[in-house]
């Protein structure tokens, strides 16, 4: 796969005709945004049983299945073990994702979201082993997982399941030498299993192209012309043995610029990956939460609070100074009255349970509520 077709078109925020209902994708929205990535010469898609309740699988169906001959496209999708199914019900599920996308086959399948805590019950339905069958099958091409959690974790996890292909990992340059996620660790490790890597994740949920104004001031000093997200997605794709950078597109302009950096692919200098390890220093300097609004959390919360949208006013806050914070104070008390207010929480920690991060989301909201009230 040549290094100009690396950009992956990620699923899991897609358009939406109603900003307040996750699950409301935007589906003409989304066939012209697919219709100018594909002409732009992209094919990968990834999708997840879960991404926007279920209606991730079938935009995919509607706006490429339909669309497009089945050779002109390659899908990824994955088995949500998070969800503890039954050994039974992974036929279950797979058939039905099938079904959703419109397809007869997965050119790549992953277990979803491997963890040092999900592994057992994994490893337990045989998951990893359903996958391969599937393989074998011919109903999937390739086969791997997505993993979050230290690098010592997947090292047990490739050399129990050497027959794997591909890992899909969290990694961007904010998290590279970070210590809770261990980007570059679990990097070496799957380099070291022989494995090629996937990357999820590059602008950090966002993040990394909404900095905070003295990180941007970095970045524009060094070189105003590329957009902030752009300096993301090459960091991931300089890497030698990643073979795809998904971005989780929501508008046209999104694709538009993210094509247009990827469709003319230049490598990352020494001198690039030191300023962006001064941008990482200064935005690890405050206390931010590690979320990538990934949303898994609120399907576990009985009262269904929007948590990523807590921390995002949260972390934008944390990094103004304590006389800028009305904006966001001012969000965060709509935001309250218009669902589950932060101290609505109940402190179960089932939130934490679905939480990739391994965020203790609890005890964070406290943080939030003392910053923002």
């Amino acid at each position: 796969m040549g290094a100009t077709k690396k950009l992956g078109f990620g699923l899991m925020r897609l358009p939406l005709t109603d900003p307040s209902d996750f699950t409301a994708v935007d589906v003409e929205a989304f066939k012209k945004m697919v219709d100018v990535f594909m002409e732009a010469g992209f094919t990968y898609f990834d999708t997840a049983y879960g991404y926007h309740g279920g209606h991730s699988e079938t935009a995919f169906r509607e706006a490429v299945a339909k669309r497009y001959p089945r050779e002109a496209f390659t899908i990824t999708d994955k088995m949500p073990v998070y969800d503890k199914p039954t050994k039974e019900g992974l036929s279950k599920i797979f058939n039905e994702q099938l079904e959703r996308c419109g397809v007869d086959y997965f050119d790549y399948y992953w277990v979803h979201c491997v963890d040092s805590f999900i592994i057992k019950h994994t490893e337990e339905v045989d998951a990893f082993g359903f996958i391969q069958k599937m393989k074998e099958e011919g109903k999937v091409k390739h086969t791997g997982f997505s993993f979050h959690d230290t690098a010592e974790c997947l090292d047990q996890i490739l050399t129990r399941h050497p027959e794997v292909e591909y890992v899909q990992l969290q990694l961007n340059y904010l998290d590279w030498d970070d210590e809770d996620v261990q980007s570059r660790k679990c990097y070496e490790v799957a380099v070291k299993h022989g494995k090629k890597v996937m990357v999820m994740e590059p602008v950090r949920g966002g993040d990394l192209a909404r900095l905070p104004q003295p990180a941007e001031e970095i970045i524009k000093a060094y070189d105003p012309a590329p957009f902030n997200a752009s300096w993301a997605l090459r960091f991931a794709a300089s890497l030698p043995e990643v073979e795809m950078v998904l971005s989780g597109m929501t508008e046209m302009f999104h694709v538009t610029d993210n094509v247009a950096v990827m469709g003319d692919f230049k490598p990352l200098s020494d001198d690039d990956k030191a300023m962006l390890a001064r941008v990482a220093d200064f935005i690890h300097a405050g206390d931010r939460i590690a979320c990538t609004g990934c949303r898994y959390c609120i399907a576990g919360c009985p009262m269904e609070i929007s948590i990523p949208d807590y921390f995002s006013l949260y972390n934008e806050a944390v990094l103004l100074p304590r006389r800028k914070r009305g904006e966001q104070q001012e969000k965060y008390k709509a935001l309250g009255e218009q669902g589950g207010a932060v101290a609505d929480c109940l402190s179960c920690g089932a939130c934490a349970e679905r939480c990739p991060q391994h965020i203790d989301i609890p005890r964070r909201l406290i943080d939030v509520k003392n910053a923002l009230e």
